[in-house]
């Protein structure tokens, strides 16, 4: 007993069972002999990473477990630690820089989200404490406590619906925090409540938490006295979410079951997976490439240094006598403190500076696509959303596009068109006294109705058989709903009424009722009301919803009429209906459902049933049997909801429209002609996705389409695996073997003479291919599927769940090559192929905004992706990709003439720059110009990119981050190294540099050297800048002038701080040799020259390339940046 009792108070029965249990109110019930609160979670919510006691530890563990930065630390280290030829602080001060505006950084960021935890936490909330409300602070809310909400307010844990102050015992909520969806959704109270909560007496059974927001399984045991204990089962609906906002509802009070870091909400908030771009990939294999040449550096000087000093006399020379300490010394020990020493010398060859100036990069250029105007949408008042910074110039490398149909390619706004009655077609639009008008039929009763019975039954399954609730408008918003914005037509006065629903088809079928004459009145204690075309009131009483499920495709309700009839009618998709009805009535309505798909509509099917008593009181039994299970609940609810919706009558099918997303056509076209594959990955049926595709011109008349679908592998009459080889073969050869060579750069339009291939699969094929049985080839069928897939213009995948849509995304990405890919999408079954892909777009649709959440990149409409990718993505790449090239280019031309040096100082590890330069190389003299260039260049118009899609595909595959562009800039630094060093000795050859005669020292050496090298790095940079603004001319021409005025002061002025001043006065006499001048300019030419040349003899190439010049933004124009505030954010657009 007492093992137990202290289990239980240390929470180790939770650790050993699925279940937990809960007494509300935290009070003893009568079957428990003694009780002991169970220890569960306080409420507090912790989403920081740090606190004050361990930010610091923590903090630089984190930082120095990047590479960059744990080599030097190592170097400074050395520095200390061995006798070096330069200070320590010339690695140490860069190093301290970028570990201190790293850890603000992130300091200041960690500081906000303590901040924002600090507000939920502290957030006055009204517990029941002996029947009366007590304010508290949310976070000392403890499991089982009965918590008060009102209106508008949010709940502060996971709550179970105890009371609520509407008359049906319902409550409204939204959970735009959690899943994005504006709409309301219905939560119901337990049954058959008490209404005195304080002399309340129970407890809940439910699961341990799990982050499914739309799973629950629980049950509560309510005592009374002298009675059994009643048994409620308890869901999804009787479950209020931490994070929703209680609506249309004044008040309600619910028993908190999860809290804090328990509740899903918390559950749901994991880190995404770190995401790398391209140029990350090319920066460290160019860092290997560096790495080997410092070490390749430190060996040859090493050597050097010894066989030097293996000749008679120069191991020891006169004026330089060992020390006893250094004549002990082990030769090998030398030889490596004399390695470190020279890996010293030669480390600023790695810029550490380097990932300073890209995450600044990143971070600043993320706001152009913030303040970008043309991505601002009027109707939701937003624009672009930036998530992700580190993924800017992936944008401009993206291969492959897969997007998302419903929500993304159209406007996920639903219009009911017409529908279908026993093989009738039915018009929304007629002037008939009833509404309808027949259009067509069988072809032998062409002109005959389907009869008023069937139609009267149709439209009381579409007034019954849903979740809709109704919500009196006011005079602001007649005719308004949830979902489907404002009514398409004034309504009359008796349908004042706006509509609250988790779906807006859901809502289009009711208007669609509506219109017909058959009018959803609502739903009060159980009972559903609807008008009927005398206006007669029926009644109806709801005694089951047999919930939308995304397997099953279809949802059913149970009611019982006034005259006892107890009716299911079922709604859903084709494929879910029709093998659940009478195969004769199939056929009468599959002819209507395939054209309505043909022309893109969505399509439901609608069927019923009259129940027996004893099937009814079987399927209840089921039912109720079912929900109170807290094992495998969802599975034993499957079973009876599949027993249930057998043998049903085939009534009809309805048609909804969902219009295209405005210029969704020209943005395909514009992603096809820049280079890219675009994929559609939908859970739709194919007629009507195959009809979507063609209207947004990734499918066109003269393309052939390949079809591998369950209809295509059933049609040969053999086993689906052997159809699936023949199929996959046969595509093959068409697509792949038979095909002529693709040329690079070719537009589709331009190649319309070769044959365009669209390949259409739909999920149970792709199971088939992705896991196949265990007798069939698996790497063989998938990498068919994928040489047929990447040689197609278009993909259309059908039918599929949201897991399938990442295995294609993963599919492609782990492909030959590893395109580069983009996955966009509207609604929480895009987010695994959101998370999967290189770049995540999430649209800002109706479907909700989980999507948007989990994106790296959110925009308000599909149209913003062109120029997301075709302007933003191609200048982002662009100008990172010349930022990390002339890094690399500047730190060689830095250090080479210092390894030249060594050659004429027998290898003694003398420095060649002064210490005060070697520090500020990289962090002030030449950082601030590349980093302006970085941001603001434009080497093409933005008008012009968009206009010509095919300049996209001059940087597609990191062309500008390959081995080549890299050598030349090695090259390129190579070839003036030699200049810099060279040039000035040849200078020094003259013994008399000035007017007194007297000759320049080694520090005025290295300091003629330096003035060269900042001069032509800085202009080298302004050469290559076409778009100049009054920021590159501040940053690039103050950069020198800084140089100057700090060489001036540095060696002006005798500072008491150091103890050897090595450049006192040396900038001074340098400037005072007319010989000095005439060099330093002469070198500065003579380095710039080739890329002069270059620039004057290269011819352009391209198609576009007149216009290009014309559209170029011209050298001494500057970039206009236009700041102007609208009522919810900063807009933003640069023009020439």
């Amino acid at each position: 007993m007492l093992r137990r009792r202290l289990n239980r108070l240390f929470g180790g029965d939770e650790k050993r069972v699925d279940s937990r249990t809960i007494y509300v109110g935290n009070r003893p019930c009568p079957a428990t002999e003694t009780f002991i609160p169970p220890k569960f979670c306080d409420n507090r919510i912790v989403s920081s990473k740090y606190t004050i006691w361990n930010f610091l530890p923590k903090n630089l563990f984190e930082q120095f477990r990047r590479i960059a930065n744990f080599y030097f630390l190592i170097i400074f280290l050395v520095q200390v630690i061995v006798d070096t030829p330069t200070s320590p602080v010339t690695s140490g001060l860069p190093l301290f820089f970028v570990i201190t505006v790293t850890a603000i950084k992130q300091g200041y960021e960690d500081w906000l989200r303590h901040k924002a935890d600090s507000e939920v936490n502290k957030y006055p909330v009204r517990v029941l404490e002996d029947g009366q409300p007590a304010r508290k602070d949310s976070e000392k809310i403890k499991v089982g406590d009965i918590v008060e909400v009102v209106e508008d307010e949010t709940f502060p844990c996971d709550l179970i619906l105890l009371q609520s102050s509407r008359d049906d015992d319902t409550c409204f909520v939204t959970t735009a925090s959690l899943d994005g969806e504006s709409n309301h959704k219905t939560h119901y109270t337990v049954p058959d409540m008490e209404k005195d909560l304080q002399s309340l007496s129970a407890t809940i059974e439910c699961e341990q938490p799990q982050p499914d927001l739309y799973k629950f399984v629980g049950r509560m045991h309510i005592y009374k006295p002298e009675h059994d204990p009643a048994v409620r089962s308890l869901g999804p609906e009787n479950l209020l979410l931490k994070g929703a906002t209680l609506k249309n509802t004044k008040k309600i009070y619910g028993v908190a079951v999860y809290t804090g870091m328990e509740t899903k909400m918390a559950l749901n908030y994991q880190g995404k997976s770190q995401k790398r771009s391209a140029v990350e990939k090319s920066i460290n294999a160019f860092l290997l490439v560096y790495l080997c040449i410092l070490i390749s550096k430190a060996v040859v000087c090493t050597t050097l240094k010894y066989v030097w000093q293996s000749q008679d006399g120069q191991d020891e020379p006169w004026y330089n006598q060992k020390t006893e300490k250094e004549k002990g010394t082990i030769l090998y020990v030398k030889m490596f403190t004399d390695f470190l020493s020279f890996m010293v010398l030669f480390n600023f060859i790695i810029p550490v500076s380097m990932y300073v100036t890209v995450e600044m990069q990143k971070f600043l250029g993320s706001f152009f696509i913030t303040w970008d105007r043309d991505f601002f949408d009027p109707e939701i008042e937003e624009g672009a959303l930036v998530n992700t910074s580190d993924l800017n110039e992936e944008l401009g490398q993206v291969e492959y596009v897969f997007t998302d149909k419903t929500g993304t390619l159209t406007q996920n706004n639903m219009e009911f068109i017409e529908c279908c009655i026993d093989g009738f077609q039915y018009t929304a639009f007629s002037s008939e006294l009833d509404s309808f008008c027949v259009t067509d039929g069988p072809v032998s009763t062409f002109q005959e109705k389907a009869g008023r019975e069937k139609e009267e039954l149709f439209l009381r399954a579409l007034c019954l058989c849903h979740t809709v609730q109704v919500k009196e408008a006011g005079p602001d918003e007649l005719g308004g709903d949830q979902v489907d914005g404002p009514a398409s037509e004034p309504l009359r006065p008796a349908e004042q009424r706006g509509f609250i629903a988790s779906s807006p088809d859901e809502v289009a079928l009711v208007k669609g009722a509506m219109r017909y004459g058959f009018t959803f009145l609502g739903l009060e204690s159980k009972t559903m009301k609807i008008k009927n075309w005398q206006n007669d009131v029926e009644e109806y009483e709801l005694l089951h919803v047999l919930n939308f499920d995304p397997v099953r495709r279809r949802m059913s309700v149970i009611v019982r009429s006034k005259s006892g009839d107890t009716l299911l009618f079922c709604k859903g998709a084709d494929s879910s209906i029709f093998p659940r009805v009478r195969p004769e009535e199939v056929e009468r309505i599959r002819m209507h459902v395939q054209r309505s798909a043909t022309e893109g509509y969505r399509t439901l099917c609608v069927a019923y049933k009259r129940l027996s008593v004893d099937e009814y009181a079987a399927a209840d039994a089921g039912l109720r049997e079912a929900r109170l299970a807290l094992q495998d609940r969802e599975e034993k609810l499957m079973a009876v909801y599949n027993q249930v919706e057998t043998a049903m009558s085939l009534i009809g099918a309805t048609a909804v429209e969902d219009r295209l997303q405005e210029e969704a056509a020209q943005t395909m076209e514009a992603l096809q002609g820049a280079g890219m594959k675009v994929w559609v990955l939908t859970g739709d049926k194919m007629e009507t996705a195959k009809s979507t595709c063609y209207a947004c011109r990734l499918f066109r008349r003269s393309t052939e389409l390949l079809e591998l679908t369950v209809r295509t592998l059933e049609s040969g009459g053999r086993r689906r695996e052997e159809m699936l080889h023949d199929l996959l073969f046969d595509f093959h050869r068409k697509a792949v073997q038979d095909a002529p060579p693709a040329r690079a750069g070719v537009n589709r339009s331009w190649s319309s003479a070769n044959p365009e291939y669209g390949f259409i699969v739909d999920g149970a094929a792709l199971a088939l291919v992705m896991n196949p049985s265990p007798d069939t080839n698996c790497s063989r069928y998938r990498s068919l599927f994928l040489q047929i897939c990447q040689n197609c213009t278009a993909v259309l995948c059908c039918r599929m769940a949201p897991l399938q849509k990442a295995q294609i995304v993963k599919m492609v990405k782990n492909s030959k090559g590893s395109p580069i890919t983009l996955s966009i999408g509207d609604g929480a079954n895009d987010v695994s192929m959101i998370l999967e892909a290189h770049v995540g777009i999430g649209v800002k649709g109706k479907e909700g905004r989980q999507a948007v959440r989990n994106s790296d990149y959110a925009i308000p409409k599909l149209k913003h992706l062109r120029k997301l990718l075709l302007a933003h993505g191609h200048l982002y790449y662009i100008r990172i990709a010349h930022l990390v090239q002339y890094f690399f280019y500047k730190n060689l031309c830095f250090i080479l003439p210092q390894f030249l040096y060594q050659f004429f100082c027998g290898c003694s590890q003398q420095p060649l720059y002064d210490a005060a330069y070697l520090t500020m190389y990289n962090i002030c003299f030449t950082s601030m110009p590349i980093l302006a260039y970085s941001l603001l260049e434009q080497q093409i118009a933005i008008e012009v990119l968009l206009d010509n899609a095919t300049l996209y595909r001059d940087i597609a595959k990191n062309a500008m981050l390959r081995w080549g562009p890299f050598l030349y800039w090695t090259v390129l630094a190579v070839f003036q190294g030699l200049i810099f060093f060279f040039g000035v000795k040849y200078l020094f050859s003259n013994p008399a540099l000035q007017d007194n005669g007297q000759v320049f020292g080694n520090w005025s050496y290295g300091t003629i050297v330096f003035t060269v090298l900042v001069f032509t790095v800085t202009l080298k940079l302004a050469l290559d800048t076409r778009h100049w603004t009054w920021i590159n001319h501040f940053v690039i021409w103050g950069s020198l002038a800084f140089y100057v005025v700090f060489s001036f002061f540095w060696g002006g002025i005798i500072w008491p701080f150091l103890k050897q001043q090595r450049l006192y006065f040396v900038f001074f006499n340098m400037l005072s040799s007319v010989s000095a001048w005439l060099v330093i300019i002469l070198l500065i030419v003579l380095s710039l020259l080739p890329d002069i040349l270059l620039g004057v003899l290269r011819k352009p190439r391209g198609p576009h390339t007149q216009q290009m010049r014309r559209c170029l933004p011209s050298s001494g124009t500057s970039t206009i940046f236009v700041l102007s505030q609208t009522t919810s954010t900063h807009s933003f657009s640069w023009s020439d």
